[in-house]
């Protein structure tokens, strides 16, 4: 209601929106800038595709493929620090969050890209797509201090957490309190508006509740038999080669991913799979990636990707046609992981980097003292 989400796209797209599928492009952009304040695929979602879908689809990108391209720049939500799944993963562990957010950047941004690649190569071979003319400086400008608060809300977010100011958990109301500032600041806020904002919003969190507590009884169901628990064990029973361990991991996520939600499935297997992680040599932190981005599938694969009934609702669209639009983003979510396999360094490079110079910097201290 306060068009934050609406001046973000707006600003992005001035820079970008000359590109090849440039509108495409600053979607996902937005989603990775809006991940950053949000954490949530669905808040990510929601937001940028209340302002993006039209504006694509009145510019001849087929319908279908914009809802795709916005279900899946929503999923970055969950890995790009603040991560709510990241958080519980943390948690269930007992790993370091700040590690998980360091590591989760790197894989992050590299499936922007490929999403950003996907869309450029899309509006060059589709049909239909109609080019924007180039932003003139004077736009840029004006846009770019438009969007100026909704970055100073994500550097506050992220800079409270890895300062220490708050913790993860905190951030979500710290978030909320800054933008509500921001809003009412910018004189775009009164009481009327905070009213429908809170009921579009408890609307929206029933829809959505209803689709999780659908998908949280079937998955009880199956616990309650400890189909999940028995194939966990059976797999940490019986492999200890760890290339086929993690295919195997991959390849079960996946199809869980047909029948429970993205907490449910990081709650069931989690706990079962990662005793195993040390005595096979895998790292947690990596390991915790691989997961997150294997979830992040599941958000967007029928039939029940939350990511999917988002999308249906902000664009008043059949689900079969959101459907057809996500197939190719899950491939390339899929070649992630196989990339995350081969080049670990993808997630690990960061952490690794700064804990080193955190060393560094501390032998240096000592050594001055």
């Amino acid at each position: 209601k306060g068009g934050i989400g609406r001046d973000l796209f707006a600003a992005v797209q001035s820079w970008l929106g000359h590109w090849p599928g440039g509108l495409g492009v600053a979607a996902i952009v937005s989603c990775a800038i809006f991940a950053a304040i949000s954490g949530s695929s669905v808040a990510t979602a929601a937001t940028i595709g209340n302002v993006a879908i039209h504006e694509m689809t009145s510019r001849g990108f087929a319908r279908p493929f914009v809802l795709g391209l916005v279900a899946a720049g929503g999923t970055l939500g969950i890995l790009i620090p603040p991560s709510i799944p990241l958080i519980i993963y943390g948690i269930v562990t007992e790993e370091s969050i700040v590690q998980l957010f360091l590591a989760g950047i790197g894989p992050g941004l590299f499936l922007a890209g490929m999403f950003i690649l996907f869309s450029i190569l899309y509006a060059l071979f589709g049909k239909g797509y109609q080019p924007m003319p180039k932003a003139t400086w004077a736009e840029r400008k004006s846009a770019s201090i438009l969007a100026l608060p909704t970055v100073l809300l994500a550097s506050i977010v992220i800079g409270g957490i890895y300062a220490g100011w708050f913790t993860p958990s905190e951030s979500a109301g710290i978030g909320f309190t800054v933008s509500l500032i921001i809003v009412y600041a910018m004189g775009r806020m009164n009481w009327e508006k905070l009213q429908d904002a809170v009921l579009s919003s408890m609307k929206t969190t029933v829809t959505i509740f209803l689709i999780v507590a659908g998908a949280k009884i079937f998955g009880k169901a199956i616990t309650l038999y400890r189909i999940p628990q028995d194939i966990s064990l059976l797999i940490t029973n019986n492999i200890s080669e760890p290339a086929l361990f993690i295919a195997i991991v991959c390849l079960l996520l996946l199809v869980m991913g047909f029948f429970l939600e993205a907490l449910s499935m990081l709650l069931i297997m989690v706990p079962v799979l990662y005793p195993s992680l040390n005595a096979m040599g895998i790292d947690p932190i990596w390991f915790g990636i691989l997961f997150v981005v294997m979830i992040e599938t599941a958000l967007i694969t029928p039939p029940v990707g939350l990511n999917l009934f988002v999308i249906q609702a902000v664009a008043n669209a059949p689900l079969s046609e959101v459907v057809r639009g996500v197939w190719p983003f899950i491939l390339i979510m899929l070649g992630t992981v196989a990339i995350l396999w081969f080049f670990p360094d993808l997630a690990m490079f960061i952490p690794y980097k700064l804990d080193r110079f955190l060393q560094d910097a501390m032998c240096i201290f000592a050594n001055c003292n």
